[in-house]
Formats: structure tokens, sequence, C-alpha cells
């Protein structure tokens, strides 16, 4: 492997945190076998169990969680590392990526609102950080992980056996160049666009961009959003400026792009501010390695003129949130169990801090809208997983809605997802 040499220093702060080729290898024969609707002889996966003690202690924690009047959040599913989810027509499954190497299958059979099946999703893949899972309204499954993109074409048809029909719309190691593989920052996220194209997020891998990086991200879609034909074909850079979204939905009442944007550590704990970005149109930029987040410069191109090139695009973001809260998955409420006013409200899951000597985060946020579709108010919605002595009882990473209305909140640390109903 070709592993660059780090300093002593904050290696994931001040520096790159790259890794060597990182290659989801060994199954190339599975995927044509799959892909040809042939058997892999692959064992069923792993199967998590929904009850117990682990269980019953998380309902104790979800007790502390404070919600306006009216809601509720209680335990829907245990799915160690539970990531980003993707929510299925008509079987009531969710699909829920990791940062590790497996992708799961949260099933309600009996559609009681509670997954009564967590079941390892098409074993014969092996995956390398399947964190991005979206859904298509026409039943296509799609994992954008670290260095490829899969397809599953009947995901929900499928899910019973450990063969999956499996096609990669970009094969591995070509959504982003080998050589910028990383170990921090490949967390991907995609989404369905009205223009049916698939949208993918692409982390930059340094706490700063280096210069001499510039051109190859602004090429790849590094350190912005690309996108791509359903089939993996036409792909282009729609977004550059981004430090690390992991984080993007679109607004069903306009179209409009909005994603999350994580910004620069080590400026201080209540500086630079995150990021909730709405997108104009494409091709803009939104201020990475210049901004370190809304319009606090960085410490690396402070005394820099911005070129003219990149002002003329510049987009500011629509919510400056707290510092370092680690804002992640979003989601348009589109649904009717909730009060009218949430209706195409936005809603954010923040991760919390790492390394924030005063903790934050660890929450879910709204973000209400005005008439002309921008951010208006943003506050707290659900709290409590940031305990009084500053350690996470939980951390919210993505916020999805469930088939009846209620909307699912994973959790990494817990690893969970829970779901947050309202009653009048």
């Amino acid at each position: 492997m070709n592993i660059k040499r780090l300093s002593v220093t904050t290696a994931c702060v001040a520096l790159p945190c790259l890794a060597g080729t990182v290659l989801a290898a060994g199954d190339e024969d599975n995927l044509k076998k799959l892909g040809s609707f042939k058997t892999t002889g692959t064992a069923a996966g792993e199967s998590i169990p929904q009850g117990g003690k682990y269980a019953d202690n998380l309902r104790k924690v979800l007790e502390t969680i404070k919600l306006p009047d009216g809601f509720k959040i209680e335990l829907f599913a245990l799915a160690p590392d539970a990531r980003h989810m993707a929510v299925g027509r008509n079987k009531g499954t969710v699909w829920i990526g990791t940062k590790k190497t497996k992708v799961w299958a949260a099933t309600d059979r009996d559609m009681d609102n509670v997954a009564d099946t967590v079941e390892e999703f098409s074993p014969s893949v092996k995956f390398d950080v399947p964190n991005g899972v979206c859904y298509s309204a026409d039943g296509f499954l799609f994992i954008a992980e670290r260095n490829r993109v899969l397809l599953f074409p009947a995901a929900e048809f499928f899910m019973e056996s450990p063969d999956t029909v499996a096609v990669p719309i970009v094969p591995q190691g070509e959504l982003i160049p080998p050589d910028e593989e990383s170990y921090n920052h490949t967390a991907r996220v995609c989404a369905i666009g009205p223009d049916n194209k698939l949208y993918i997020s692409l982390g930059q891998p340094f706490n700063v961009s280096p210069a001499d990086k510039f051109e190859l991200y602004t090429k790849t879609g590094i350190g912005g959003m690309i996108r791509m034909d359903r089939d993996g074909s036409n792909r282009e850079v729609v977004a550059t400026g981004i430090r690390n979204s992991v984080g993007h939905a679109f607004n069903p009442a306009d179209g409009s792009l909005w994603f999350t944007d994580n910004q620069v550590d080590g400026m201080g704990d209540e500086t630079p501010p995150g990021e909730l970005n709405k997108m104009p149109k494409i091709g803009m930029w939104y201020g990475h390695p210049y901004y370190g987040g809304g319009e606090v410069r960085t410490n690396e191109y402070a005394g820099q003129d911005i070129p003219e090139k990149l002002m003329s695009k510049y987009v500011p973001p629509q919510v400056e949130m707290i510092a370092h809260a680690a804002d992640l998955g979003m989601m348009f409420y589109t649904g009717n169990m909730f009060p009218e006013k949430y209706k195409g409200a936005i809603f954010v899951a923040q991760h919390g801090s790492w390394n924030a000597t005063v903790p934050r985060g660890a929450r879910v946020m709204v973000t209400f809208l005005d008439s002309d579709g921008n951010a208006a108010e943003t506050m707290p919605f659900a709290e409590g997983w940031l305990q009084e002595n500053g350690v996470y009882s939980g951390r919210p990473v993505d916020v999805q809605q469930y088939v009846d209305g209620s909307i699912l909140v994973s959790d990494d640390k817990a690893g969970a997802v829970y779901r947050i109903t309202y009653e009048n």
C-alpha cells in the first residue's frame, strides 16, 4: 500500500488522513454470478436479536429524550453501527448502512411499526464503508461505498436470500482516483433527484484541502458533489467547495437540493459554524478551503485573496449551525402524522463533536422554511443524548421518514434506530 507519511501533529486536524488503496476485493466473481442470476453458495448472513437487556437499557435512555408536546420516541430496531438509512416501499423494510462492512435490512414483518428482524443484506457482496444507501420511487436500491457504487435493482424482491442481484454501476476504484482513497471523510451519501439522476457527495480527506489538490478535486468532484445517470453514465460535478457533506435531500416543493456540511476543526470550540446549504443551481462553490465554515476564513488561507472565478459562484449557507456539532443526515418532512407546521420542514441529525472542549450536538434539529423556500427558523427538536456529565448516551446520524409518516433516527454509538411519532 502507498501510505503517505504523517507528522506527529494532530493527524486528522492539521494533516490529511490518507490511507493506501483499499479495495472491496474478492467479490468480483460473486458480482458476475449475481448479475447473471446465479447462486454464489454464500450462507445466510448475520441476524441481530431484537430483544433482551440491551434493548431494555436503550428504552430507558429514550425516556431522557426531550421532544415537543405530543411527540414520542421509541426503539425501532437494534442495528450495530447504524448510519444512513433508505426506506423501502412495500415491505416495511429499512436498509441501514454502516462505516464498516455490512448493510442491514430491518423489516417490520407484522406491521406494528417495530422491526421484527434485522438481517445482513446481500452477504455475498464484500462491502467497503457502505454508508450511503438510497432508494428510488420505482424500487431500486443504491449503495455508495468508499470507492464504488452498487445498484440492487430488486432489493425488496430478493431480500429473503443471501444472493441479491447486484450491479456495480461505478466499479471499484472508479468513484475517486485510488490514490485519493482515505480513511477520513469517506462516508458517502446519495439521493435520487427530481431529474431521476443519482447525486453523491464526496468528502475530501483533509481538515483543510491543500492548494495542490485544487485542480484534481475540482475535476473529480472530491470536496463536492457529483451526479450521474442511474446506470453510472454521464457523470458530472455539480458543486465544489464542500468540505465534507454527509447529508443531502431534495425539497419536494421546488426540487432544490439542500445539504449539510461539516466544517474545519482546530480553530476553537465556538468557530467555525456548521452549515445547512441550499443549491440554487448547478456549478456553484461553497467556500472550502478559503472559508472554514460560514464566512470564517481558514488559518491556512487567511491572507490570500479568493479568486474571482470562485467568488462569482459563492453561495453562503442558509443556516449557520453551532460549531462542531457535526450535522449529518437530513430530510424534508412530507408526511401527515406530524402537525401541519412541520410539513416541508427540514430535519437534521447532529452527531455531536468529537473534539470540542465543551461537548455539543447529539440531537435532531428542525428548520422551518419561509414562503420563498429559504430557511426561516432553526431549533432543537429531539435532544438529551448528551448527558449533563458531557458523555454521549447516543449519537444521531440520519433522519428518514418511515412509511406511516413517523421519523426514524439512526444512532451509530448505540447501534440502533429510533422512531418518533405524534399523537394529539
